[in-house]
């Protein structure tokens, strides 16, 4: 049995096709988790979610924006933007199955492998959130994605603020601050104040803030953390930090790291993939 982890995949469904290909994937042998966005950009999405039911458990998906907004869409709690590509799912004639099953996706997940846990999530935590906590708070948004105030939460989902996290925080403002974190995060200020204007590279940090994984007195610093969502990053290799997405809608990879016996075991395997769109167009 293998385990693996791969990156953004947003509707590119022949990449995800020949990854799984080269990885020599068996979904009665091997583990695969996905770091979120798996639809939209691309030219398939509908056919990415039917390829993960496809394979049941072996492919384990968690949410990342792109998903929501999908789930966004289909509710009318947000019109579709001139750059997405989400007809395939929303006129499909099994509509509503794929999106029944992306609901039932989480938005954090934890494995243990060879005695060492790897946490999951698609963009951040916010420093002041251990490992633990951060699956809690994501189980809050499960709980309310797979119930019947879904489409009431979604009409609330969007929106910059709160811009910080805060015990005290109850209901939508609580829901909204832990997607936010956790599908959207890129750079914070050293009190865990999020930014949601700059998709630069780590290395071009606005002032006075800081890439989330950064943060000196980040809680869940020594879990190993493996997570997508920023393309500009790229690949990112560091003892207790995988980045993922290294931009397959935009012409760059698709990628996946296959774990040896240890996490510390790791092997980076990749596809080119087709530019299916030009960023800033």
């Amino acid at each position: 049995m293998a385990l693996y982890c791969i990156g953004d995949i947003q509707g590119c469904d022949s990449a995800l096709a020949r990854l799984l290909d080269l990885i020599g994937f068996s979904a009665s042998r091997d583990t695969v988790y996905l770091l979120g966005d798996l639809v939209n950009r691309g030219p398939d999405s509908a056919a990415v979610l039917r390829r993960c039911m496809a394979h049941g458990d072996a492919l384990r998906p968690l949410l990342g924006n792109h998903d929501l907004h999908l789930l966004a869409a289909a509710h009318g709690a947000r019109p579709p933007s001139r750059r997405d590509t989400l007809a395939s799912v929303l006129n499909a004639p099994d509509r509503d199955a794929l999106l029944q099953w992306l609901r039932l996706q989480p938005l954090a997940r934890q494995h243990v492998h060879g005695g060492q846990a790897l946490l999951m999530v698609h963009a951040g935590v916010l420093p002041s959130w251990t490992a633990a906590e951060t699956l809690d708070l994501a189980d809050e948004v499960h709980r309310v994605l797979r119930g019947a105030d879904l489409p009431a939460f979604l009409q609330q989902m969007y929106g910059n603020t709160p811009d910080h996290w805060d015990d005290s925080l109850t209901g939508p403002d609580r829901l909204r601050v832990v997607v936010n974190a956790l599908t959207r995060l890129r750079f914070c200020s050293g009190q865990g104040v999020m930014d949601f204007d700059s998709t630069e590279s780590a290395s071009a940090a606005p002032p006075g803030l800081l890439p989330w994984f950064d943060v000196p007195g980040r809680r869940t610093a020594g879990t190993l953390m493996a997570f997508g969502h920023w393309s500009t990053l790229g690949w990112l290799n560091r003892r207790d930090l995988l980045g993922l997405d290294t931009g397959c809608v935009w012409g760059g990879c698709l990628s996946a790291v296959r774990f040896g016996g240890s996490l510390d075991d790791r092997e980076l395997l990749q596809v080119h993939c087709e530019q299916a769109q030009a960023p800033g167009t």
